[in-house]
């Protein structure tokens, strides 16, 4: 019987594809069938691989967790190490795995915030996407305090494109302390927002909020 191919003969750099098709189906099947071994396989690729190798497993891991946080909750140390790195494939990815399995390890992640906000200021639009997103689910996670403070100050800075997009998330989680700024910063860039049905979701906002 023909040996099987390893965990790091079916990415897709190694399979030779430009496309992320083999990362996603492993992914799939990694977490239908709970293989922990395969995910210490991924992360000690992250760890230790080649660049294409970093970034394929780094794909195959947040996927994992997209479908179940639980297998990979245990490695943030791997993805909070793998924020500072240079290549920005691996920034987002690691926010993405972060953002994952945020409300399973509320604890943790909230201890490294000042990490994880430097690395969103620092990487792409997805990686500010997905720290939005966790920030949010802290804030559901008994972080309110510490998360929602940061989740309105970003709003400021927030590109035009993501503003709206931000502003209901930071809305649906917002504290009694935090709504009057939340309320001034949608003010106060309305007028920036030159898209109509942009324009109209925070104004739908704005009066929700008010209500």
């Amino acid at each position: 019987m023909a040996n099987q191919p390893s965990i790091a003969e079916r990415l897709s750099g190694a399979m030779e594809r430009r496309d992320e098709a083999p990362n996603v189906a492993l992914a799939e099947e990694i977490a239908a069938s709970k293989n922990k071994a395969a995910v210490s396989e991924l992360v000690q690729l992250v760890q230790h691989g080649t660049t294409r190798q970093r970034n394929d497993a780094m794909k195959v891991l947040y996927e994992i967790g997209a479908r179940d946080p639980a297998l990979i909750g245990g490695h943030c140390p791997v993805f909070l190490e793998a924020l500072g790195s240079r290549t920005n494939r691996q920034v987002w990815g690691a926010m993405q795995a972060l953002d994952s399995v945020a409300e399973l390890r509320a604890d943790e992640i909230a201890a490294e915030l000042p990490n994880i906000i430097a690395a969103a200021d620092r990487g792409s639009v997805i990686a500010k996407d997905r720290c939005t997103s966790l920030l949010t689910k802290l804030a559901r996670s008994g972080y309110a305090e510490k998360a929602v403070p940061i989740l309105v100050e970003r709003l400021k800075d927030a590109a035009p494109n993501q503003f709206p997009t931000y502003a209901e998330q930071t809305a649906e989680v917002v504290t009694p302390a935090e709504k009057p700024g939340l309320i001034d910063i949608i003010r106060n860039r309305l007028s920036g927002i030159t898209q109509r049905a942009k324009r109209a979701r925070m104004e739908k906002l704005l009066a929700k909020l008010n209500g």
